[in-house]
């Protein structure tokens, strides 16, 4: 009976330290097959080559083929709705942004959809700023000569962006919330239409980003009066802030982009993820190809991804509920 009793503590205290080193051993072996990541972004739009650049360097690092699936359209619910009900383990992963985390809630309230309680964040990839731009013809030499022609002038300034509920659109609800006017917002099919429509004058401004506009910017046909940033751009050093042009105090538009998964992903699969997310980040390529658009290199943890999905998502609650802004 006494040698039974030992082998039974034995054996017990052999599952307790095998159950207790499997986190390590899943750590080290994840991934053993490919991974895709399906991204609710367009191929060839800035997301989608930043991913494909940061994939190709996780590919080199795992050993393993890291797939690209691109399913844009439906306000990010085509990638979402593909990729929800995949298993929690690793291998299916998705790109968002900031919007799609914050503000898709709000725009599709029938849908009862909050896309944090059905993803589990992972990883950040970068943060985007934003400037104002307009016609290199137009008038207005500073952001406080645009907010004082749309509040001598009710409605009747027009700023467009590229879409209902996108950062380019929420952005200028923001100022017309910050500064007390009313402006008319269009919303483009395509970003190209959109930034054509400021260099043209149908439109009177349009909040931008590097790589979106950057072909009208070279030719001259745009020009930044501002970046809604607390700090001007390293890119653009001559380009002053919203506070310093005049416009609103504490105008921030900014859109970040992240790697999340269906809910339920273990959190040592979860840890490998983001470690060597970041890990290729470091990378000399990606550092270049984030300069180039501006940008930011982001080091948070899973936690901090869903403080800052929060923070944003207090701000679009009230845009979108003073406007009754809707996409059903």
């Amino acid at each position: 009976m006494k040698k039974f009793r030992r082998h039974l503590l034995i054996s017990a205290f052999c599952a307790l330290s095998s159950a207790a080193i499997l986190p390590v051993q899943a750590q080290a072996t994840y991934p053993t097959k490919a991974v895709t990541i399906t991204t609710a972004f367009a191929a060839g739009s800035g997301p989608d080559a930043v991913l494909r650049q940061v994939s190709d360097k996780l590919s080199k690092l795992w050993n393993q083929p890291v797939l690209v699936n691109n399913k844009p359209g439906g306000g990010g619910f085509i990638a979402m709705d593909s990729v929800q009900r995949l298993p929690a383990d690793g291998y299916n992963l998705l790109q968002l942004d900031s919007e799609h985390l914050a503000a898709v809630p709000y725009l599709y309230k029938s849908k009862n959809f909050v896309t944090l309680n059905t993803f589990d964040p992972v990883a950040p990839l970068f943060r985007t700023p934003f400037f104002i731009a307009v016609s290199t013809e137009s008038k207005w030499q500073s952001l406080k000569d645009l907010v004082a022609d749309a509040k001598s002038s009710p409605g009747k300034v027009s700023f467009g962006s590229w879409g209902i509920g996108s950062p380019g659109h929420l952005g200028g609800e923001e100022i017309e919330l910050l500064s007390s006017v009313d402006m008319t917002h269009v919303a483009f099919r395509e970003v190209s239409q959109l930034y054509t429509g400021v260099a043209t004058g149908d439109i009177q401004w349009a909040f931008a980003s590097i790589p979106s506009s950057a072909g009208v910017f070279k030719s001259g046909k745009i020009r930044y009066l501002a970046i809604a940033a607390p700090k001007r751009a390293p890119q653009m050093p001559n380009v002053p802030t919203a506070a310093e042009a005049g416009g609103p105090k504490g105008l921030d538009v900014n859109s970040f982009v992240v790697l999340v998964a269906p809910k339920g992903l273990p959190a040592d699969v979860t840890a490998r993820i983001n470690a060597d997310v970041q890990k290729v980040m470091a990378d000399p390529d990606i550092k270049a190809r984030y300069n180039t658009f501006a940008f930011e290199a982001l080091n948070w943890s899973p936690d901090e991804i869903r403080k800052q999905a929060e923070i944003k998502s207090k701000t679009y609650g009230k845009l979108v509920a003073r406007k009754n802004i809707s996409l059903e």
